[in-house]
């Protein structure tokens, strides 16, 4: 009977350990984070209106000046400039110090989108994240540049949005007037879905050892009891 019950308590913190590690290891891979804007020319409730086509006014951008220390991602409005030719566009987006031609101090990963994204004009809001959060110095003015790596033409939208810390840029100049639609912050993660699911596996097993141990005690107790009934007195730090 003592094997059986060991061999079943293992069993079952077995099963606990598995159960627990399926549950939570696909959550791990959805894992998100909280988003915190800083600098925007709009939101979503208010899109752009006009717009420049991304390859012919180069250098264009959007300048900034951030009031954290670090960009993560930024958020532009884009559509397609020639629809239903079966054309999308592979789009990343620069971030540039001292100006719209300066000095790259990170590069976003690139987004694909299809044929006659962006349609209708109220939609397009894409997020382009950077591979890790680029340090950046607070108060100092900062350039976006989107660059279509391949594929359509492919627009970019602004308005007249009166962002007081910078501007749209296109051939280069900066526009008196407009911005692009833009908004940019940081990513701050969310406690790892992962370890939390590792430290409920971690209670499971020291809750069965506990068992375990209570278990142990019960089968001393009962190898103390001699066969003629009588009950004795057990040393459990006594020498056997």
């Amino acid at each position: 009977m003592v094997e059986s019950f060991d061999l079943g308590m293992k069993a079952e913190l077995v099963q606990k350990l598995l159960f627990t590690t399926a549950i939570f290891l696909p959550l791990l891979a959805t894992a998100q984070g909280t988003f915190i804007y800083d600098q925007q020319s709009s939101d979503e409730s208010n899109g752009g209106s006009v717009g420049n086509i991304i390859q012919n006014a180069q250098p264009t951008g959007q300048s900034f000046t951030p009031s954290l220390d670090g960009v993560g991602f930024v958020r532009l409005q884009l559509f397609d400039q020639n629809r239903s030719n079966s054309l999308g566009a592979t789009v990343y987006v620069n971030l540039r110090s001292d100006s719209i031609t300066g000095p790259i101090i990170g590069t976003s990963d690139p987004i694909t989108m299809p044929d006659n994204f962006g349609i209708p004009l109220s939609s397009g809001f894409v997020t382009f994240f950077f591979p890790a959060t680029v340090s950046i110095q607070p108060g100092t003015t900062y350039f976006f540049q989107p660059v279509v790596q391949s594929g359509d033409s492919w627009a970019i939208l602004a308005g007249v949005f009166n962002y007081g810390g910078g501007a749209e840029y296109a051939f280069g100049s900066a526009s008196s007037s407009a911005d692009y639609w833009f908004r940019e912050g940081v990513v701050v993660p969310e406690p790892s879905i992962f370890s939390l699911g590792m430290l409920g596996t971690v209670g499971l097993w020291l809750g069965s050892r506990r068992v375990s141990k209570r278990a142990t005690g019960l089968r001393c107790a009962r190898s103390c009891i001699p066969t003629n009934g009588a009950v004795e007195s057990f040393d459990l730090g006594a020498a056997p």
